[in-house]
C-alpha cells in the first residue's frame, strides 16, 4: 500500500504539545493540516508556537524562511470539528480518557468520508478498546508519536483486533513519507516501547534499594559503560515520577500483576512525598538553586605498574578490553584455554559477570581472588566500568585489576557483591522483555530493536545486543538472576530458551 497522497488533508484533534507537533510533522511533509481543539483559541496559539519554533530553526539554518512560510501555509485552525470532514486521516491527541476519545471518534465517524482513516496517538489505552464503539472499527489504528513529535523519529503503528491490514500499511507508509521510522505493533499494554523499557528503570531502582551503589554511581555506569543517554534516576527525574510511576503501575495492572513489571517502593515514596523530579525541584537529585549534583563513587588507583594480563581462552565480548589494554601498553599474554570471557591480571582472575554473585561463583568454581567486570557497550571506548569481588578476594588482587584498567584510561566503581552488576542485568532484562514481545507477536525482532533505538534513544536494539553477547550467555545470566532472587520476575523468555537450545540468534 502507498502512503496518503500529499493532496489529502490531515486532521489533528488536540492542540497540546503532541497534537501541535504532529500537525507540524504533517505540514512539513506537504499536507494541508486542520488543527482542532475544543478550547477556544488553543489551536491558534499552538500554531503561533510552531511558528516561533520554526523561526528559531531558521536562525540555526535548519530551515529557510521560504520553507517555514510554506509549512505555516499548510497549518490551518479548524474552528469546529466539522471542518476536518474532508480529511483522509484524522489523528487524535487529546486527554488519555477512554470515554472522551470514544465520543470524539463517534462524532468524526458521522462527518468524515467512509475512506477516512482514524488514528489515536494514545500511549497506554488499548486500540481495540477505543474502537469498540465505532461503526467501522476496522479503519481505526494507533499512530503513537514520541515527544517531541517533530524531532523523535519513531512512530508505533498499532493494530487493534479488527484493524484492516491495508489501513495499518497505509498508516505505516504515510509515517515513513513524513520522515519517521514507523514500526508495526499489536495492541497490547504498553505497545512496544513502554513495555520493553520498564526494566531500564526497574533494575537501577532495585540496585539502589538494595544499597548496591548510590544514584550518581549507577547513573554514571549506565551512561559511560552502557552507552545510554541518561541513567534511570536522571531520566525519571526528567520525565516526572508521577508520570513514570503511573505508567509502570498501568503496565503492571494490565498484565494482571506480573512481577516483571512490579513498581518500585522507592519511586512510590517520592511520589507520595511530592518529590516528582525537575518540575518540583527535587527527586532522586536536588534541582534547587545552588544544588550540586553528587559525583559517582570511584576507586582511586595506586598508579603502580600494571600487572601482566593473561587471556585464558575465548575472549568473547572482552576482546575489546584486551585490545584496549594492548594499545595502552599493558602487557598481554595468552594462557591455556580454560574459560570464556576470563582474564588473569596479577593475582586476580577477572571475569565477565554471568549473573552470579562474585562470592557464589568463586565458591562454585574454586577461584581465588575473583573480580567480576560489568558489561560495556564498547570496552575500547568506555571511560567507566563497574567491578565487584568475592568475599575472599584480597585488596592487593583487587588493586591490581584497578591499576590495570586505570592504565588504559578506565575509571572503576566497586559495587556491593550483587547478581549481574548494573549494565549486564539491565541489558539482559531489556532483551528478555523484547524477546517476550516478539514471542507474543507484539512486533518483529527488527521492529522491537528499531522501536527502542529510535523511541528512547538506546545505543543499540536490545536483541542486537543479545546476539552480540550470545543468546545462550544471556539465558545463563537470566537463570542466575532468577536463582539469586527466587522470583518469577527474572524468568527467561521461552524464545530465548528456544534459540539457545537451537544454537541460533535473534537476527538469523
Amino acid at each position: 500500500m502507498a502512503a496518503l497522497d500529499k493532496a489529502q488533508v490531515i486532521g489533528v484533534i488536540g492542540a497540546g504539545a503532541m497534537g501541535a507537533g504532529i500537525a507540524q510533522v504533517a505540514a512539513q511533509a506537504g499536507h494541508s493540516v486542520k488543527l482542532y481543539d475544543n478550547r477556544e483559541g488553543a489551536a491558534a496559539v499552538a500554531i503561533e508556537l510552531v511558528q516561533k519554533q520554526l523561526n528559531r530553526l531558521v536562525e540555526r539554518k535548519k530551515f529557510t524562511a521560504e520553507q517555514v512560510k510554506a509549512i505555516l501555509s499548510n497549518l490551518q485552525v479548524a474552528e469546529t470539528l466539522g471542518e476536518v470532514s474532508q480529511a483522509g486521516l484524522v489523528v487524535e491527541a487529546i486527554v488519555e480518557n477512554v470515554d472522551v476519545k470514544q465520543t470524539v471518534f463517534s462524532e468524526l465517524e458521522a462527518i468524515c468520508s467512509p475512506e477516512c482513516i482514524f488514528a489515536s496517538n494514545t500511549s497506554s489505552i488499548s486500540i481495540t478498546r477505543l474502537s469498540a464503539g465505532m461503526l467501522h472499527p476496522e479503519r481505526f489504528v494507533g499512530m503513537h508519536f514520541f515527544n517531541p513529535a517533530p524531532i523523535m523519529k519513531l512512530v508505533e503503528v498499532v493494530s487493534g483486533l479488527v484493524t484492516r491490514e491495508d489501513v495499518a500499511q497505509t498508516t505505516y507508509e504515510t509515517a515513513a513519507a513524513w520522515g519517521k521510522m514507523p514500526v508495526y505493533a499489536a495492541s497490547t499494554p504498553g505497545f512496544i516501547v513502554n513495555r520493553v523499557a520498564r526494566p531500564f528503570y526497574a533494575e537501577s531502582l532495585r540496585l539502589k534499594q538494595e544499597q548496591v551503589a548510590d544514584c550518581a554511581t549507577l547513573d554514571a555506569l549506565i551512561r559511560h559503560a552502557g552507552g545510554f543517554r541518561m541513567g534511570a534516576f536522571e531520566l525519571t527525574d526528567l520525565i516526572g515520577h508521577d508520570v513514570n510511576y503511573a505508567v509502570t503501575c498501568s503496565v503492571f495492572d494490565s498484565y494482571y500483576g506480573d512481577f516483571r513489571f512490579q513498581p518500585s517502593l522507592l519511586q512510590k515514596d517520592l511520589v507520595d512525598a511530592g518529590y516528582l523530579g525537575r518540575k518540583t525541584g527535587a527527586g532522586f537529585y536536588s534541582y534547587k538553586e545552588g544544588a550540586i549534583k553528587p559525583e559517582p563513587v570511584v576507586v582511586e588507583p595506586t598508579n603502580g605498574e600494571p600487572a601482566l594480563c593473561i587471556a585464558l581462552g575465548n575472549l568473547g565480548v572482552l576482546s575489546g578490553l584486551v585490545a584496549r589494554l594492548l594499545s595502552a601498553g599493558v602487557g598481554v599474554d595468552v594462557g591455556p584455554v580454560s574459560a570464556q570471557n576470563v582474564l588473569k591480571i596479577g593475582d586476580a582472575t577477572l571475569a565477565l559477570t554471568d549473573g552470579r554473585m562474585a562470592s557464589e561463583r568463586a565458591n562454585n568454581e574454586q577461584i581465588e581472588n575473583l573480580v567480576l567486570i560489568d558489561l560495556a557497550l564498547d570496552y575500547e571506548a568506555t571511560t567507566h566500568i563497574a567491578l565487584s569481588r568475592a568475599h575472599n578476594t584480597s585488596d592487593k588482587a583487587f588493586r591490581q585489576v584497578v591499576d590495570c584498567l586505570s592504565a588504559a584510561g578506565i575509571t572503576v566503581s566497586e559495587l556491593q557483591d550483587s547478581p549481574g552488576l548494573v549494565v549486564m542485568r539491565t541489558v539482559a532484562m531489556l532483551a528478555n522483555e523484547a524477546s517476550d514481545a516478539v514471542l507474543n507477536g507484539v512486533s518483529s525482532v527488527d521492529g522491537v530493536d528499531t522501536a527502542m533505538k529510535y523511541g528512547v534513544n538506546y545505543p543499540k536494539g536490545p536483541l542486537v545486543w543479545a546476539d552480540q553477547l550470545g543468546v545462550a550467555y544471556l539465558q545463563k545470566v537470566l537463570n542466575a538472576l532468577q536463582d539469586a532472587y527466587g522470583e518469577d520476575r527474572y524468568r527467561a523468555s521461552l524464545l530465548i530458551k528456544r534459540l539457545a537450545a537451537q544454537g541460533r540468534s535473534f537476527h538469523e
